[in-house]
């Protein structure tokens, strides 16, 4: 059992530690149970992931599942999705937001629903179109190599990473795209 072994280390060294920490555990062949509230240190070292909630499991699966198809939204938000809204079942892979119609790959049977989706999984795109919103930036982060923007939209306010090719300005509108591969339906 290892509970937070690494918290106390500097990032450079953190990340060695997670190789030096796998390959014992494949060298020995042995099971660990590793807490942390790191995702990355989590998926980085794990080949199954429980994540709690209350002292319950909410999901338990491969890291890459839980990366990419979070069932809950409090799993959603522990793992780093930020854009959250209400969505309605229309018909099999049709969900409804207040502003228009989303399609998906329906994983959970549910009728109303929130939808979520990483910020650098929207497209800024030129022009509105179907499955898209439109927004004004409220502010913008630069991140290094990209920027962040947080927009103001009739879904609420949305997280979206953008290029360090085309800047928006605050105040300016745009518009958001929703790739159908990318958007996560939630059970609750």
């Amino acid at each position: 059992l290892l509970d937070e072994p690494l918290s106390n280390l500097d990032a450079k060294l953190r990340v060695a530690m997670r190789i030096e920490i796998k390959r014992i555990q494949q060298q020995l062949g042995i099971t660990t149970v590793f807490v942390t509230h790191d995702q990355e240190e989590c998926f980085s070292i794990s080949d199954k992931v429980a994540i709690m909630n209350n002292g319950v499991i909410e999901q338990y699966d491969s890291p890459e599942t839980i990366y990419r198809l979070p069932r809950t939204k409090f799993v959603a938000e522990f793992i780093g999705f930020e854009n959250f809204f209400s969505v309605e079942k229309m018909e099999a892979g049709h969900y409804r937001t207040q502003t228009n119609q989303i399609v998906t790959n329906p994983e959970p049977n549910v009728t109303t629903t929130v939808a979520t989706i990483r910020p650098e999984d929207i497209e800024i795109v030129s022009e509105a179109a179907t499955n898209t919103v439109a927004g004004t930036v409220a502010v913008r982060t630069f991140l290094g190599k990209s920027y962040q923007y947080e927009v103001e939209t009739a879904l609420g306010t949305l997280l979206v990473n953008g290029t360090s090719e085309q800047l928006y300005e605050t105040n300016e509108t745009i518009h958001l795209a929703f790739p159908a591969e990318k958007l996560v339906i939630l059970e609750k």
